[in-house]
């Protein structure tokens, strides 16, 4: 498996260990991570910690040049405020765990030039499928709905 996807999924354990939504992120650069980050809404009472947002949080203020050379892993597909700090901060490649669960918005992500590659990762797959299936108001909430 990828080690950057792992360190997602990793981070996305993290979470639910924490009693929170199992999706993680790390943001790549140059073939290091530089933020880790799993979403932390519940932990942290926050409306906007996705796993995206808090990889994007630990990885510092960065030069928009930078985040240009960057590839952001997550291991569910990134919603629309995710996907908004993508094309904000330029980072012109995404790896996707998984979107069965819930597909975000990975056709405008593409449509603004973004480079999106689906996994479908099975150990992605199973952590969300467990959690919507015992936390279905939580999921609904975490999304919007």
């Amino acid at each position: 498996m990828d080690p950057f996807l792992r360190a997602a999924i990793e981070e996305a354990e993290r979470g639910l260990s924490e009693g929170g939504i199992p999706i993680g992120s790390v943001l790549v650069h140059s073939g290091a991570i530089v933020g880790r980050g799993h979403n932390r809404r519940v932990q942290k009472g926050s409306v906007i910690l996705h796993g995206e947002m808090d990889a994007l949080e630990h990885a510092g203020r960065r030069s928009a040049a930078f985040y240009r050379e960057c590839t952001l892993y997550t291991t569910l597909s990134p919603c629309a405020m995710c996907s908004g700090a993508i094309l904000l901060y330029g980072i012109p490649r995404v790896v996707v765990g998984e979107n069965q669960s819930f597909l975000g918005e990975e056709q405008w992500l593409s449509a603004r030039g973004v480079q999106i590659q689906v996994i479908q990762n099975s150990a992605c797959i199973k952590l969300m499928r467990e959690f919507v299936e015992s936390h279905p108001s939580l999921w609904a909430e975490d999304i919007g709905t």
